[in-house]
């Protein structure tokens, strides 16, 4: 049966022990792992990207890799899963954070899809942007700005910086977007609107 309350730090060590496996054999097929519930774990990814264990910033990076490399999303609830465990933890924005971005040409053979936005997470996951890794910007409660986010892997967003933000302003353009014309970003062969260009304003 689930256990519904906190769990102790051996589940810890037995998800550890399980990513490190995985490590050197790519990335964990966590899409596939669909074990029991065991529990939380006092761990915690801030808005701000840093993770917590029992309310203890995790200082080293390359421990925070490995729990990202098996980190899985459900619905709206995240968990650490292994093939035979699966324990949740909080994410108060998003688990990661674009923090990087990079412009590459289109390819020689194909010009028409235009110049590739690539983005690097805090976790040094490059993420090329386009139609399996969209952009998506989502109103800011109480500011009237927007929040970009980027799809890193199945149901898992990063956040985009506020620098890169600025960066992805300077580089829109407008396009009509079912008949509407709209300022946003082109990536590869996509379009990710940002807002109706007749009603564009200073996004802070």
């Amino acid at each position: 049966m689930a256990k519904e309350g906190q769990i102790g730090g051996g589940a810890l060590d037995s998800i550890t022990g399980a990513a490190q496996s995985f490590a050197s054999k790519g990335p964990a097929p966590v899409h596939l792992w669909n074990p029991a519930y065991c529990g939380e774990i006092d761990m915690r990814i801030a808005a701000d990207g840093t993770w917590f264990y029992q309310k203890t910033p995790i200082g080293r990076p390359a421990l925070v890799k490995l729990f990202a490399s098996v980190l899985k999303r459900e619905g709206d609830r995240y968990f650490l899963v292994t093939p035979v465990e699966k324990c949740g933890i909080v994410v108060e924005d998003a688990p990661f954070l674009a923090v990087e971005m990079r412009k590459e040409p289109a390819p020689t053979d194909q010009p028409e899809s235009g110049p590739t936005l690539h983005f690097r997470t805090n976790v040094d996951d490059w993420v090329a942007c386009g139609g399996d890794h969209p952009l998506r910007f989502d109103p800011e409660p109480g500011t009237g700005g927007l929040k970009p986010y980027l799809l890193v892997r199945r149901g898992l967003w990063a956040k985009v910086t506020r620098a890169l933000f600025y960066d992805l302003v300077d580089i829109g353009e407008e396009q009509f977007v079912d008949g509407r014309r709209m300022f946003g970003v082109a990536s590869g062969d996509a379009f990710f609107a940002m807002a109706p260009a007749d009603r564009l304003r200073e996004y802070g």
